[in-house]
C-alpha cells in the first residue's frame, strides 16, 4: 500500500528542523493541494531525510529528496532561476537520470560493467549532491527490504552491492557505507552473514562501546606523554570481516583488526613517540607491526600499523600517522578505494583522472564548512565540476568511457581494434548517424561492420573530424604502417595532389618545404601523408607560407643601396580587405574574380588601366597571361590584417540525393563559414548527378581547406574543390 504524506507533517520531523524558511515556503507552495501519495512508504522517506541530516545535507537537497518522492508535489513545483530552490530542478533531473543506470544494471545480471555504471551515474548527474540523495534513499529502502518479495528484495540488494556501496566508499561517506554493505550482504548471503555474526564475541553496539573506552584510555596516555593527537575508532562491520577472511583465507580468530583506532599527530617524530606509548600501554602481537613510514607502499601510502592485546584481552589494531599522511591516504594516490577496488576492462588513464577529479571534489564538499552559504556552494559546482569524459553504451548496456568530442569511430576502436578497422557505419539510439557524429553520455551505440579490415586514409585527417582520440588515431596509423611502401607512396601522392588541387596549389613544387617535415624527398613526404604523420593541409599551408616569404624577400630593400624602397603601406577597400602594396600609395585595390585568393596564399598585384590594382593568386593562369604581356604592371602585394572574411568559390560534384543541400549548408554553418549564393545549374540531373557552385565567405586559407575536406566526406559528394 502506498502511503500519503502531508507537508506540515514532514516539516515537523527533527531531520528538517534546520530547513531554510524560503525553501520550506517553496515546498508548502508545491504541496498546496494537501496530502499526496509517496512513491515509497512514509517510513522510507523519513529514513531518507534522517540519513541526509546525518550528512549535513543542505535545504535544497532535502527539498529535492521530498519532491522526488512525492511526484504530485514535484509536478506543481516551478523553481525560479535564482534564489532559494534555484538548484532543485537540476537535483530532480539527476535523480530521474539515475533511473537509466538502475535499468542498465538490471540488464546485466552477470555482474559485468559495474565500474562503468558507477562512472556513467556520476557523468549523468549535473549536481553531485544528487548522489547523497541516491545513497540515503537506497539505505532507507534496504532497511525496509524485508517487506518486499524475494525477487525484488534480491535485485535491490545487488544494486546496492554493485553501485551504491562502492560509491559511498569512494566518496568517504563511511556513515552509510558500512550499513549499505552489511544490509546487501545480509540479503544476498544470509547463511554466511548469520555464521559470522555468531562468531563475533559481542554485538556492534558492544564493540562500539569498547572502542570508546580504548579511545579514552589511549587519549589520556598520550596527553600524559605530552603528545597532541586526535583519536578515532571503528569496529569492523560484518561484510568487511568476511572479505578479509576470504582474502587471507584465515578464520576469524586470526583477524586482529576487528576493532581498530587511528591516531593522527603533527609530525613523524610524534608518530614513533605515540607508537611507544601504545606498546607501553598494551602488549604487542608478535609479527603484526608494519612500518609504512620508513618503507612506504608502492602507492606512497604511509602509516604505522600495529596490533596489540587491548583491554579485556581483546585484539586491537592501532594506526598512527601524521595529519598530512592521513590527507594523502584519504584523498591522494594512496586512497583506499584506489588500490582495494579493481577496475573494469574499459578503464583508461584519462578516464581515471577525470573520475578522480570529480570524486575528490565531492569529498571536499562533504567536509567543507558552510561559511560560504548555499549560494557559494552551488556556484562552486558550476566552476569545478567540468567533466572531460563521456560514457557511451554498447548494445548490451556495457559502459565505454571516451574523451569528450568522441565519435562512433572512436567508440569502435575503444571496443576493439578490429571492430574499428572493419567499421562501416554506426547507429546511435537506433538511428543511423555519420561516423563523425559527436557522442554524448548515455548514448547507446551500435557499430556496423564489414567483413574486411579496411580503414580509410581520411580518418587520420584532423580536419575530417572522424577521430577525437589520439589512441584511436594511433591504431589507424599502425594499420597503414603495415602496408608496403609502394602502396603508401601511391596513396599519399593521391591524397596530397587532391588537397593541393582543391586549394589551388596543384602545380606547386614540394622541394622547398621538404626540410620543414624532416624528409629528403617528395616520396618520403608522400609516405608521411599516407601514414597520417603529416596532414595534406599542413603541406598546403607550408607551400603557401613559402611562396609568401619568397615574395616578401623579393620586395625587400636592395643590399647595394642604389634604390631605397618606401615602407609598405596598407590600402583599405570598402570590403574590409587589407593589403600591403609596396611603393604605391592611394590606389584602389580589389580581389581578382578569376582566382579569388585567400589570406595565407601567395599573391601578386596587377595594375589595371581603370580599376586600380587587381590581386591574383601567384599561380593564377589569367595573371600569368597578363604579366607576360606587360610585366611592368606587376606589383608586389602582401596580405595585411584580415577584415570581415573573404569570398571563395567552391564547386561540388555529387550524387543528386535527398537532403544533399541541407547537409551541405549545415556543415558550412558548423564550420562558421557563410553561404553567399548557391547555383545548382541543372547540369547532370538527368543522370542522377549534380554540380553545385557555392560562393562562400571564409576567414582564411586554413578554414577553406578544412571545409573542403569535410564537404568531400559527406555522403554522395565525390569531389569538392575551389573554382
Amino acid at each position: 500500500m502506498v502511503d500519503t504524506v502531508d507537508i506540515e507533517g514532514l516539516l515537523a520531523l527533527p531531520a528538517l528542523r534546520g530547513l531554510h524558511a524560503p525553501v520550506a515556503a517553496l515546498l508548502r507552495a508545491a504541496a498546496a493541494g494537501g496530502a499526496a501519495p509517496c512513491i515509497d512508504t512514509r517510513a522510507v522517506l523519513e529514513d531518507t531525510l534522517e540519513a541526509l541530516a546525518l550528512l549535513d545535507a543542505d535545504a535544497e537537497v532535502m527539498a529535492a529528496a521530498i519532491l522526488h518522492a512525492v511526484p504530485d508535489w514535484a509536478q506543481r513545483h516551478f523553481a525560479p532561476g535564482h534564489g532559494p530552490g534555484a538548484a532543485i530542478p537540476a537535483l530532480l533531473e539527476g535523480q530521474d537520470a539515475a533511473g537509466q543506470v538502475w535499468a542498465l544494471h538490471a540488464e546485466q545480471p552477470g555482474g559485468r560493467g559495474h565500474e562503468g555504471l558507477r562512472r556513467l551515474l556520476l557523468a549523468l548527474v549535473r549536481d553531485l549532491r544528487v548522489v547523497l540523495v541516491l545513497l540515503a534513499r537506497q539505505l532507507a529502502r534496504m532497511r525496509a527490504a524485508t517487506t518486499l518479495a524475494d525477487e525484488e528484495r534480491l535485485a535491490l540488494a545487488r544494486l546496492t552491492r554493485d553501485i551504491h556501496a562502492p560509491l559511498a566508499n569512494r566518496l568517504g561517506i563511511w556513515q552509510l557505507k558500512w550499513e549499505l554493505e552489511d544490509l546487501a550482504f545480509r540479503h544476498l548471503e544470509p547463511d554466511t552473514y548469520r555464521r559470522i555474526a555468531k562468531l563475533l564475541d559481542d554485538k556492534r553496539a558492544g564493540r562500539e562501546r569498547y572502542i570508546a573506552e580504548v579511545t579514552a584510555v589511549l587519549g589520556e596516555a598520550l596527553r600524559a606523554s605530552g603528545i597532541d593527537g586526535d583519536i578515532a575508532g571503528r569496529p569492523k562491520h560484518i561484510y568487511s570481516i568476511w572479505k578479509k577472511m576470504r582474502k587471507k583465507d584465515v578464520p576469524i580468530g586470526e583477524l586482529y583488526d576487528l576493532r581498530a583506532v587511528r591516531v593522527l599527530v603533527d609530525d613523524v617524530q610524534a608518530c614513533y613517540a605515540a607508537l611507544g606509548v601504545v606498546h607501553a600501554l598494551w602488549t604487542p602481537v608478535p609479527g603484526e607491526f608494519d612500518d609504512y613510514i620508513a618503507r612506504p607502499k608502492n602507492n606512497d601510502y604511509r602509516s604505522l600499523h600495529t596490533a596489540v592485546v587491548g583491554p579485556e584481552g581483546k585484539t586491537l589494531e592501532v594506526q598512527i600517522r601524521t595529519r598530512e599522511m592521513h590527507e594523502q591516504a584519504e584523498r591522494g594516490v594512496a586512497a583506499h578505494w584506489r588500490y582495494k577496488e579493481s577496475g573494469g576492462s574499459q578503464r583508461s588513464a584519462a578516464g581515471e583522472a577525470a573520475l578522480n577529479r570529480k570524486i575528490e571534489w565531492m569529498r571536499s564538499l562533504l567536509e567543507a564548512t558552510t561559511d560560504g552559504g548555499d549560494g557559494a556552494l552551488a556556484g562552486a559546482f558550476d566552476t569545478e565540476l567540468v567533466e572531460d569524459r563521456i560514457y557511451a553504451l554498447t548494445p548490451k548496456g556495457e559502459v565505454i568511457d571516451l574523451p569528450r568530442g568522441a565519435t562512433p569511430l572512436d567508440f569502435a576502436y575503444r571496443v576493439h581494434t578490429e571492430v574499428g578497422h572493419r567499421c562501416r557505419g554506426a547507429k546511435v539510439d537506433g538511428r543511423i548517424v555519420p561516423l563523425d557524429h559527436v557522442l554524448h553520455s548515455g548514448d547507446r551505440v551500435e557499430i556496423l561492420t564489414g567483413r574486411v579490415s579496411e580503414p580509410r586514409r581520411d580518418w587520420l585527417m584532423t580536419t575530417s573530424g572522424y577521430l577525437a582520440s589520439p589512441r584511436s588515431r594511433e591504431k589507424v596509423r599502425a594499420w597503414f604502417h603495415k602496408l608496403d611502401r609502394a602502396r603508401n607512396l601511391q596513396d599519399g601522392r593521391e591524397l596530397l595532389e587532391r588537397e593541393l588541387k582543391r586549394v589551388g596549389l596543384g602545380h606547386a613544387d614540394l622541394a622547398p618545404v621538404l626540410k620543414r617535415f624532416n624528409v629528403e624527398s617528395a616520396d618520403d613526404l608522400h609516405v608521411l601523408v599516407a601514414l597520417g604523420d603529416v596532414g595534406p593541409h599542413q603541406v598546403a599551408r607550408a607551400l603557401a607560407e613559402h611562396e609568401r616569404a619568397q615574395r616578401e624577400a623579393a620586395a625587400g630593400p636592395a643590399d647595394d643601396g642604389v634604390i631605397a624602397v618606401r615602407a609598405p603601406r596598407r590600402v583599405r577597400k570598402a570590403a574590409s580587405r587589407d593589403f600591403t602594396v609596396v611603393g604605391v600609395d592611394n590606389l584602389l585595390v580589389q580581389i581578382a574574380r578569376c582566382c579569388q585568393p585567400l589570406p595565407g596564399e601567395a599573391i601578386a598585384g596587377y595594375l589595371t588601366r581603370t580599376r586600380g590594382v587587381s590581386v591574383h593568386r601567384a599561380d593564377c593562369a589569367a595573371f600569368a597571361r597578363l604579366s607576360a604581356k606587360e610585366p611592368q604592371r606587376v606589383l608586389p602585394v602582401e596580405w595585411g590584417a584580415s577584415g570581415g572574411g573573404h569570398e571563395a568559390s567552391v564547386v561540388l560534384d555529387a550524387v543528386d540525393r535527398k537532403h544533399l543541400l541541407k547537409d551541405v549548408t549545415n556543415l558550412i554553418a558548423q564550420e562558421d563559414a557563410h553561404v553567399l549564393s548557391i547555383d545548382g545549374g541543372g547540369a547532370g540531373r538527368a543522370q542522377g548527378r549534380v554540380q553545385l557552385r557555392l560562393a562562400l565567405r571564409v576567414a582564411d586559407f586554413g578554414q577553406l581547406s578544412r571545409l573542403l575536406g569535410r564537404l568531400e566526406a559527406l555522403p554522395g559528394v565525390e569531389r569538392a574543390r575551389r573554382a
